[in-house]
């Protein structure tokens, strides 16, 4: 495993850098204070290529890699965790979802509309009693000819009420039993179809999450991905690559608080010197950059594997379960550096801090990337 990035991605990562400067930076605590969800940047990103990241070129994406990917995400999150988290949900989600299991017919009709940004994707697998607990979810699609009839609550759902198009998994068997889930193209328009509840949030709150409601929704057989029952299946596999997305926002966050760290540790002067001199300070830096870095190893240690076209269920826990965490304690430490300048926002560790716990919650909580890790650990 090489660890030396390519020019490729050095380049997609300071083009993405100079777009997230210029697009995102000036207008970020308006989008937080606000709860904008700004589609129009979402547009612009579509322009680059940001929103078919993985998505091959015959299909109108850009055919980058995932270290190029992880490059991107991280470098939008430095500037903005919840900008971060939208163009992770599409690409790795929806779109991968599609790439992964769409046949031929369905990724010609929406990957392009996809990867250029001229849709925007959602995907829902989560409801109000059903988390981790999918085997029990109570959305459920009815056969009826050559139709599905879906009914049913999605929360939790990242562009919700905005996105063209979700991917929607719904039982269609008993609960608890073995393959009763199946996969679903709702496009917004769908008759029955809408967004529900937005939530509130403590952080990523310019990321738009909320319901989607099914009631008698209506689509045609064409619409089912893959084969009846693989639902659950896919939505793991589907899983595992996001895991990877959020333990790259989980970098980004944590990067841009400990960036802004070493800056403010610098310019910040007590006792006639920079608190950087100081060893309460100075010892916090040190365990944020190295726990940084072992975030990062763990995170290309799953690239490869993803790459390569191997298992990497475990270590793509590892990599979002760890960088997740660290994200949360090198934000932490942020807003101790910065003191009570910190817990202002007029200095932007704050909202590091407010993002970085979504990232141990999302696409499975700390908890249950430990069930994953221990499953396979035990396997062994």
């Amino acid at each position: 495993m090489n660890f030396q990035t390519s020019e490729l991605t050095d380049q997609v990562a300071q083009t993405t850098r100079d777009f997230a400067q210029q697009h995102i930076k000036p207008y970020v605590m308006e989008w937080d204070e606000t709860q904008e969800f700004p589609m129009h940047v979402f547009k612009e990103m579509g322009k680059l290529g940001l929103m078919g990241v993985l998505v091959p070129e015959k299909y109108g994406g850009a055919g980058l890699s995932y270290y190029e990917y992880v490059a991107i995400i991280q470098e939008i999150a430095k500037v903005c965790g919840s900008i971060g988290l939208s163009l992770a949900a599409h690409n790795s989600l929806c779109t991968g979802h599609m790439l992964s299991f769409g046949n031929e017919e369905q990724k010609q009709k929406y990957l392009p509309k996809l990867a250029t940004g001229e849709w925007l994707g959602a995907w829902g697998l989560t409801e109000p009693n059903t988390g981790s607990d999918a085997a029990n979810m109570k959305t459920v699609a009815i056969k009826d000819g050559d139709h599905w009839v879906l009914n049913g609550t999605k929360c939790w759902i990242t562009h919700g009420k905005s996105a063209d198009v979700a991917i929607v998994i719904c039982r269609t068997g008993e609960p608890r039993t073995k393959d009763n889930a199946t996969a679903f193209v709702v496009e917004r328009t769908t008759p029955g179809f809408r967004g529900g509840k937005k939530e509130n949030k403590l952080g990523m709150r310019a990321s738009e999450t909320a319901e989607m409601i099914f009631d008698n929704c209506r689509i045609p057989d064409s619409n089912r991905l893959g084969n009846f029952g693989d639902g659950f299946k896919q939505s793991l596999k589907v899983l595992d690559g996001g895991r990877i997305s959020i333990a790259a926002l989980a970098l980004g966050i944590a990067k841009g608080a400990y960036e802004a760290s070493i800056q403010y540790s610098k310019e910040r002067h007590q006792f006639d010197q920079a608190i950087a001199n100081f060893q309460g300070v100075s010892f916090k830096l040190a365990d944020m950059a190295t726990e940084i870095a072992a975030a990062e190893l763990l995170t290309l240690q799953a690239c490869d594997l993803k790459m390569r076209g191997q298992v990497m269920s475990k270590e793509a826990a590892m990599a979002k379960y760890y960088a997740s965490e660290v994200a949360v304690k090198v934000a932490t430490d942020a807003v101790q550096i910065f003191g009570g300048y910190g817990y202002t926002k007029d200095f932007p560790v704050e909202k590091y801090y407010r993002d970085s716990k979504l990232c141990t919650i999302g696409e499975g909580t700390s908890e249950i990337q430990k069930i994953v890790i221990a499953r396979e650990v035990l396997r062994a």
